[in-house]
């Protein structure tokens, strides 16, 4: 995805080094697509072959929070740095969109102007920002995002929700802002697929007289969010709003082996903002040569909430509050 990154501070890197790093691998990719849905199988056949013991709820919450990181398979293809072969990444990307419960053409439109406007609250507004513009509900949002099925209560916030007003063909704030008329068609005709799948899944689970086929293919979006919510959430939480200076609106941070694998190295957030045609599989590689240039990364989730909880606290308060970064060269700058 191509986009305007010249009204932005960016990192000087060595363009031989840009280049070998802007490298994209089909082998590298399928790879990563088939260890994640061989451990989707694996664990959804575990929760079939426990199922009606106690063992299969804890077989469920590992199959939905894995189901839930699809959100990563979306994003890398959307940017088609996934694959070498766009076909494929064109494949990955409807696919991994319907697990993540996203509209393709609305996603696709959102994430363009995310990355161009990122965390702006005026024309154009970042519509990715999850929790939207208000600051002072962020913490009990949060909370409703990680507990699973909580979102069922507050379904008229959820993205689920979007996807029903646009399959009934209603013009929602974000499609006004975001989606282009002639691409209009295309987000009502592919959010009434959605919602026919849906309503199959459950007419078939009804049919048959099981839950399991609303747990693999429905539910998930419901039960299996919260780890990946927490470690999305620390993309931007707490940051600047409304600047150009990436490294005060986006956060850089180092995860475990597991939750970077599943998160297609996404914990290089601010990297990923800066140079977004860099495939995520070299993301870390970027990241240490021009890591001097950069704030500290966070050690992991727990120190990256050690700033963002404080920080929301702040911001019920006080909604122009933001983290002060450290910047290189000791220089501390707020937005």
């Amino acid at each position: 995805m191509e986009v305007d990154l010249n009204k932005y501070y960016r990192c000087k890197v060595n363009k031989d080094v840009l280049k070998e790093l802007s490298k994209k691998s089909d082998l590298k990719a399928f790879v990563h697509v088939f260890i994640f849905f061989f451990l989707l199988v694996t664990t959804g056949f575990l929760v079939f072959y426990t199922w009606g013991t106690w063992w299969s709820l804890i077989w469920i919450l590992i199959y939905g929070n894995i189901y839930s990181f699809a959100n990563a398979i979306w994003h890398e293809t959307g940017h088609r740095t996934a694959f070498k072969t766009n076909i494929f990444n064109e494949i990955f990307y409807y696919i991994s969109c319907y697990m993540a419960c996203f509209e393709p053409t609305r996603w696709r439109y959102t994430h363009f102007i995310h990355h161009g406007n990122t965390y702006s609250t005026e024309n154009p507004y970042d519509h990715e920002i999850e929790y939207q513009n208000d600051l002072k509900k962020t913490p009990i949002k949060l909370i409703s995002e990680i507990t699973p099925f909580s979102n069922l209560f507050y379904i008229k916030n959820d993205i689920i929700f979007e996807v029903i007003k646009h399959a009934l063909g209603i013009e929602t704030k974000v499609m006004r802002d975001s989606i282009p008329v002639q691409a209009k068609s295309k987000c009502i005709f592919i959010s009434r697929i959605y919602v026919l799948i849906w309503l199959t899944v459950i007419l078939f689970s009804i049919y048959i007289g099981s839950w399991l086929p609303l747990l693999f293919f429905v539910l998930p979006h419901f039960y299996g969010k919260t780890i990946h919510k927490l470690v999305a959430f620390t993309q931007h939480a707490g940051l600047a709003r409304n600047t150009k200076d990436l490294r005060l609106s986006t956060r850089d941070m180092v995860l475990n082996p597991i939750l970077s694998f599943l998160y297609w190295k996404m914990e290089y957030h601010c990297v990923h903002h800066m140079f977004p045609t860099i495939p995520s599989y070299n993301l870390d590689k970027l990241h240490k040569h021009i890591k001097h240039q950069l704030p500290e990364p966070k050690n992991g989730l727990i120190d990256a909430y050690k700033e963002i909880i404080p920080a929301l606290k702040h911001q019920i308060k006080d909604p122009k509050y933001s983290i002060n970064v450290k910047l290189p060269l000791n220089e501390t700058v707020s937005a």
